[in-house]
């Protein structure tokens, strides 16, 4: 089966090859290798799972075919604050796999960028940020012991999601730019009338004052559109097979 995901915005195809689809045929349902991805970084560990899709970018050799399964998802979920492990809904597991497929399809090409490898201080300070999100570290830890999640597989998930947003900065932040008519429109037709909206009879600061935060929020935005649209031509572009719905 197919598969185009249907994305919300963030808070962050062609034909099936037959080559893609004889080996995923031959891919064992219950026995498969949880790294998922045959790139270079990933660590190999056989688990008890199911396959849930697999995701080419395009371009891509056959062999470096991504694989993602149930765990996948729950682990997704699982580094989620305030999201409910015990019995996911449908609705919730094809988030975390829509949100993963993405995820993939930028790692694909993240991987072809060496000089953007992450440093092991850049992953513990991304690991530490992660922790402190959750209500407590025990909850933290109860959270990933609870879904199986390793403190191997956790550093390969983070070292993977800091190597994207490398990617990202690299694509697209250092690009962007916002100039100051953008700021003072933002600030005369959203940013004013919104402040008097939600608090009527405070202060409003002047243009000057708001331009840094008004700078940043567009700034945002339009990595948020050009990751978008970057994601949109790579999903038409890869082959993206779901192999048991969720």
């Amino acid at each position: 089966m197919m598969f185009k995901a249907n994305r919300s915005k963030p808070n962050w195809m062609s034909s099936v090859l037959p080559t893609a689809a004889a080996v995923c045929r031959l891919l064992p349902v219950f026995l498969l290798l949880t790294a998922h991805c045959s790139l270079p970084t990933a660590q190999a560990q056989q688990v008890v799972d199911k396959m849930v899709a697999t995701v080419n970018a395009a371009g891509q050799s056959r062999c470096q075919v991504c694989l993602i399964t149930y765990s996948d998802l729950l682990w997704q979920l699982a580094l989620q604050p305030d999201t409910v492990l015990a019995n996911p809904s449908s609705n919730e597991l094809n988030r975390a796999l829509t949100l993963l497929i993405d995820q993939r399809l930028i790692l694909q090409e993240a991987e072809k960028l060496p000089s953007i490898a992450p440093t092991a201080d850049e992953i513990t300070a991304a690991r530490n940020e992660l922790a402190i999100a959750f209500p407590s570290q025990a909850e933290f830890q109860s959270r990933i012991q609870s879904v199986g999640l390793t403190a191997e597989k956790l550093n390969e998930i983070i070292e993977q999601r800091v190597r994207i947003e490398k990617y990202l900065d690299f694509r697209f932040r250092n690009f962007v730019v916002v100039t100051q008519k953008e700021i003072a429109d933002y600030y005369r037709d959203v940013y004013v009338p919104r402040l008097r909206s939600r608090a009527p009879g405070q202060i409003v600061p002047t243009l000057e004052q708001a331009s840094p935060v008004i700078e940043k929020t567009l700034t945002e935005a339009k990595i948020e559109t050009d990751t978008d649209a970057f994601l949109d031509n790579a999903r038409e572009r890869a082959e993206i097979v779901i192999l048991s719905p969720v």
